[in-house]
């Protein structure tokens, strides 16, 4: 049933029987005419401390500016965000997964309690958009997200540079491939400004994948956080917002299978994250969609990947957006025949009206291959199943031409011991390194990205692959097995490979085997002592990865 008048929820304080509390309103400046007007909250991860957020304050500014003059008084507030990249490889590490969950309930919190009438959720940073889309999910209350915009790329002798070639030449630095100096120009030189990582690493995998699903506006996701273009895109989320509420277009109308068939399939064809795996799973527990891993192994099998952004690539979302931007890739999608164009969308309109006016992909580049040419005829991302993930285990593979590998296990337990046993060469050419202990419940299922960058060195890219329970970030690159599900903290069957152990798989088969007879051992793992509150919280209620780590009332709820 559509609402009596747009501040449907927000009259319940305006025009509510607890009159006392309007006092509020008018030392908040409240004119009379302004107590019948929605109102819009605006989630917006405050972090000075992150370049990718340092953007936030401006554009929740001008997103409030735009409601302002669409009729809607909109209230930015902060939400609990951190930095994927200050906190790796260190306890920090634990806190990022975490702040997704943190960030949809501080979301939820502040919407539900203030009785705002619409949420924009402002992506800057990995796990930003994927909090507000479970947020909005869960809520079911009109609203919209927002792209902060990523960075541009750095430049060193001449080339350009992004924040991939800091952790390859860090690695390389460690094991004698390249200089200290070399190496630490490289560094101070791949981040220029403000912006979420301007590769296809989790950052722009989700922002792409939001414009699929239908939560954002098209074009949000490639315009670069310093681009003249990017107060446009703040402001024209006022208009777009009242739309939603005059429509009473709701997220979970959006959110169908279809529309997030579509998202992990954009995912899939960029050769995105393993990152947008997680939050597709988890946005459609809080949707309430039958979308499992099982639904992504079927996408991921029939995608070709029609991009070449970096990792596995060069290209940039600057090329993106020079060459056309999100909403022409996503035209070229739909005429490869692999979305689904009537999927409803936050404009009102479907995904294929969204895109129609958009050129064709112009021929003088080679960010995104011709129709009927892609890059590769399955996605890098696949899914496999096995004794040692009984669940599901989410495989990246961009740096290796066959779908099969096989290998001699060698166990580690924290990110370090595996840098320094690259740096010393002991791992070689046919190791599966298997780096365990480091799931939801046992770490947070911190990012490994200076275990799988050590790694990534040319003597072992594409030579080795790296298992685990933990996550990798969308900067990773090489032959990587994660998301292993049960994780050993819980008694996965990950937790009792021994170094020396055969293991396989087959990524188009979908199968991941350890060959050794689990039944005849009996990992005990050490339960794990949280010091951190935040921590401890998360893990007494996640689930595992191949329920997207929610919460766990999420499933019982829906």
């Amino acid at each position: 049933m559509a609402p009596k008048s747009l501040n449907w929820n927000s009259s319940s304080l305006t025009h509510g029987w607890q009159r006392g509390v309007k006092s509020f309103y008018w030392g908040l400046g409240f004119q009379p005419e302004d107590f019948n007007k929605p109102q819009i909250g605006i989630a917006t991860p405050l972090l000075d401390g992150n370049i990718c957020n340092m953007k936030a304050y401006e554009v929740a500014s001008l997103i409030r500016e735009g409601c302002a003059e669409s009729g809607l008084i909109a209230f930015p507030f902060g939400v609990s965000g951190v930095s994927d990249n200050i906190t790796q490889g260190h306890e920090g590490g634990a806190s990022s997964l975490v702040s997704r969950n943190l960030m949809a309930n501080g979301a939820e919190m502040v919407t539900s309690a203030h009785c705002y009438d619409g949420l924009i959720g402002v992506h800057h940073c990995d796990k930003n958009g994927p909090a507000f889309a479970m947020a909005l999910a869960r809520l079911n209350f009109p609203g919209l997200i927002v792209n902060g915009g990523s960075i541009l790329p750095g430049c060193h002798s001449g080339k350009p540079i992004t924040i991939l070639d800091s952790y390859d030449s860090q690695a390389q630095a460690n094991n004698g491939s390249m200089s200290f100096d070399e190496s630490e120009a490289i560094i101070r030189a791949a981040c220029p400004g403000a912006g979420g990582c301007g590769i296809a690493a989790s950052f722009n995998t989700w922002g792409i994948a939001l414009e699929a699903m239908g939560l954002s506006l098209p074009d949000t996701s490639s315009i670069p956080a310093v681009d003249a273009g990017k107060k446009g895109d703040c402001l024209r989320a006022g208009q777009a917002m009242r739309r939603l509420l005059e429509l009473d277009l709701r997220p979970r109308t959006i959110l169908t299978q279809a529309a997030l068939t579509n998202a992990m399939t954009a995912i899939a064809a960029m050769g995105g994250s393993t990152n947008g795996v997680l939050h597709i799973l988890a946005v459609a527990h809080e949707a309430g969609v039958d979308f499992t891993l099982k639904d992504v192994q079927a996408i991921c099998r029939r995608t070709p990947v029609y991009c070449n952004f970096a990792p596995r690539g060069r290209g940039t979302m600057a090329d993106l957006h020079r060459i056309g931007g999100t909403a022409m890739l996503l035209k070229h999608f739909l005429r490869a025949g692999l979305l689904d164009g009537s999927c409803i969308t936050v404009t009102g309109q479907t995904l294929a009206e969204n895109v129609a006016h958009c050129p064709d992909v112009p021929a003088d580049q080679d960010l995104i291959a011709p129709l009927g040419q892609p890059f590769k005829d399955y996605a890098d991302l696949q899914i496999c199943f096995g004794n040692l993930a009984p669940h599901g285990m989410v495989f990246k593979v961009s740096s290796r031409q066959s779908p099969q590998f096989k290998g001699r296990a060698i166990c580690f337990e924290s990110v370090k011991a595996v840098s320094d046993a690259a740096a010393e060469k002991r791992i070689q050419p046919g190791h599966f390194v298997v780096l365990r202990g480091v799931g939801p419940i046992a770490a947070g299922m911190p990012e490994l990205l200076v275990a799988s960058a050590a790694l990534a060195v040319p003597e072992l890219d594409g030579k080795v692959a790296f298992l685990s329970d933990g996550r990798v970030s969308g900067v990773s690159h090489g032959v990587m097995g994660i998301h292993c599900s049960p994780e050993a903290a819980v008694g996965g069957p990950i937790s009792a490979v021994q170094d020396g152990d055969e293991i396989e798989f087959d990524l188009l088969a979908g199968t991941i085997h350890l060959h050794a007879d689990l039944s005849e051992r009996h990992a005990e793992w050490p339960q794990p002592k949280h010091q951190r509150g935040y921590l401890a919280d998360f893990a007494a209620t996640a689930c595992q990865a191949h329920q997207g780590c929610v919460s766990s009332w999420v499933l019982r709820d829906r």
